[in-house]
């Protein structure tokens, strides 16, 4: 059977609430595509309401030594700013109508692609991880709370399938059930959070907040870069992937404002009010449990409107990251329908939430180490892909659907060169960079270049995207010359090309 057949023809009623979305990774038809830009605000502020966000700002005050009005301009630079790359991915995906991996397959070729869509397979369910132990550990406090039962393995065990259960729910039904809930769900722990947050507000030390010094401007630009790699970065590869049901005629300017400012407004405030909480105690920056860091912080009564509102925002969290990785799995080849792919990535999730929460001795040492690593070869795919976006308008339906050497996308043996090798490039020149420990004494990478001011302010990425993208550019402009002027990559779009899944006449 082929990747065509398994992906299934999904009617378009198939895709309404509380049906099960039976599309895989085949592009939308264009009569189906429907969304606007108000579904994608909804899904990426839905996304990025967790409490994740609070340790990221405790980070820049407590262990970077910036004051609050630095840690605030580092918070909207990284997080608005990521994010708007996270919309110009997405802007693919309405050309396109396809998840951002296999749109990946006209950039890489579709042998090519497999390295990038592993990287960002593993990205996802390291992400679902990380998710699923907090919220774990959050439904964990809320039953000592309530029953007065004291944390053990079984209660572990059982709070992880909870909430793996619930996600399973929502992103095995698919996307229109995945839009509507992350709206109204963000109204309920939106407004706890709010709440919540209303109380924080009043636990903050004001007086070493006004008295801060302020850091050195270089430790504010390396601090937007860990806000970056911290958000949008990490959401990057799945851009696309709610984008393919967007109308055709969006003006893309506002499918990246969508994603920027849906995104960028919680994750100012969070990380914002990690920052106030982190002046003159800086025990929530390295706290190995961040959810009972704060509970702490909280008088009784407050507790559980709070624990239930980290629930929530973690669980809309990964509901999509969860959506998203059924379909990365599919692209690299799983033949199984996108709910099943779904089913085996909640495996997965379990199994390293288990990990997290019974045998590993750290939880966020492990988290950093997993962000500064693998934020390498993501940047490095972005900076690719955006580069090569400045030269395509189109992406061929059935091309992207052939993986074999009839595909227009085939270039030369399956792998498009001219971008696999400044992917690969980007990566090696970003880990010279870069290091990867949970301490001073658990390092488990370090590059020659990593105690370079780059390097140890953890910009081994912006590194890996500049000489990704600069060599794709250089690649570009060269095969433009070689094909007498044309600087568009894309076979589909040059003379003698043919579009309906036959070898293009011409391959870069």
């Amino acid at each position: 059977m082929s990747a065509t057949e398994l992906a299934g023809t999904a009617p378009a009623e198939a895709n309404r609430i509380g049906a099960i979305e039976t599309r895989g990774i085949e592009p939308v038809p264009a009569d189906e595509r429907t969304g606007g830009p108000r579904q994608l605000f909804w899904v990426w502020f839905a996304a990025n309401i967790s409490i994740l966000g609070l340790p990221l700002g405790a980070t820049l005050v407590a262990l970077r030594g910036m004051n609050i009005w630095q840690a605030l301009l580092v918070a909207a630079l990284g997080s608005f700013g990521s994010f708007a790359l996270v919309g110009l991915i997405s802007v693919a995906g309405k050309w396109g109508g396809a998840p951002s991996m296999t749109l990946s397959r006209a950039v890489f070729g579709p042998r090519g692609n497999h390295g990038p869509t592993v990287v960002s397979w593993l990205s996802r369910v390291g992400w679902e991880t990380v998710n699923t132990t907090t919220a774990a550990y959050a439904l964990l406090a809320l039953i000592s709370i309530i029953f007065g039962v004291g944390a053990n393995s079984v209660l572990t065990v059982i709070s992880l399938l909870v909430f793996v259960a619930l996600t399973l729910v929502v992103s095995g039904l698919g996307h229109a059930t995945l839009v509507w809930i992350q709206q109204w769900a963000t109204y309920l722990f939106g407004a706890l959070n709010i709440l919540v947050g209303a109380f924080l507000i009043t636990k903050v030390n004001w007086d070493a907040v006004a008295h801060a010094p302020a850091a050195p401007v270089s430790v504010v630009v390396a601090g937007i870069g860990v806000i970056a790699a911290g958000t949008g970065i990490g959401w990057a590869n799945a851009g696309a992937d709610m984008a393919r049901y967007q109308h055709r005629h969006v003006p893309g300017r506002r499918i990246v404002a969508a994603a920027s400012v849906g995104a960028g407004v919680p994750l100012f405030l969070l990380i914002g009010l990690g920052g106030l909480l982190s002046a003159g105690d800086g025990s929530l920056a390295s706290a190995s449990d961040p959810v009972s860091a704060i509970q702490v912080m909280l008088p009784s009564w407050m507790a559980v409107p709070y624990l239930l509102a980290a629930f929530g925002g973690l669980l809309l969290s990964n509901n999509l990251s969860v959506y998203s990785a059924g379909l990365t799995m599919i692209t690299l080849g799983v033949r199984a329908r996108r709910v099943v792919a779904v089913g085996l990535d909640i495996v997965l999730t379990l199994a390293g939430g288990i990990y997290f929460m019974l045998i590993a001795g750290d939880f966020y040492g492990p988290f950093i180490t997993f962000i500064s690593l693998l934020a390498v070869p993501i940047t490095a795919w972005v900076a690719v892909f955006l580069a090569d976006m400045l030269f395509r308008r189109h992406y061929d339906p059935r091309g992207l659907m052939d993986t074999g050497a009839t595909s227009v996308y085939w270039y030369r043996g399956g792998f498009r060169w001219s971008a696999v090798l400044p992917w690969v490039a980007g990566i090696v020149v970003g880990l010279l960079f870069t290091t990867a420990s949970t301490s001073a004494t658990d390092v488990w990478f370090s590059g020659p270049l990593a105690d370079s001011w780059m390097g140890s302010n953890g910009l081994g990425w912006v590194v890996a995207f500049v000489v990704a993208g600069g060599l794709y550019l250089l690649f570009g402009a060269t095969t433009a010359r070689r094909l007498g002027g044309t600087s568009s990559p894309d076979p589909t779009t040059r003379p003698g090309a043919r579009t309906d899944g036959e070898p293009a006449a011409v391959r870069p």
